[in-house]
């Protein structure tokens, strides 16, 4: 358990250095004006580091007495992941 967690961190520790670019772009969303989708967008990319961070420290928390719940809880980052990838493939 204790190897798929760090395994899996270290995936997401190196997907943060590819998410600082695409924050950062994604401030352009902004060109046409401040409209609910476009802040929306804005929020749902920024808040994947605090994803990543809460998902960690609460499967961490969870590995001893609940290693399903810890699993589950530690993939929810990727949902992040696949929807960009799905972004990717479709365009």
């Amino acid at each position: 358990m204790r190897t798929y967690l760090l395994v899996s961190q270290c995936l997401y520790a190196v997907s943060l250095m590819a998410w600082f670019p695409v924050w950062g772009m994604s401030f352009m969303v902004f060109d046409q004006g401040i409209a609910l989708w476009n802040t929306l967008f804005f929020l749902s990319i920024s808040a994947y580091p605090v994803a990543v961070l809460g998902c960690s420290i609460a499967a961490w928390m969870l590995r001893k007495r609940r290693q399903r719940t810890a699993v589950a809880v530690n993939l929810a980052p990727v949902i992040w992941i696949a929807a960009l990838g799905g972004l990717f493939l479709f365009y």
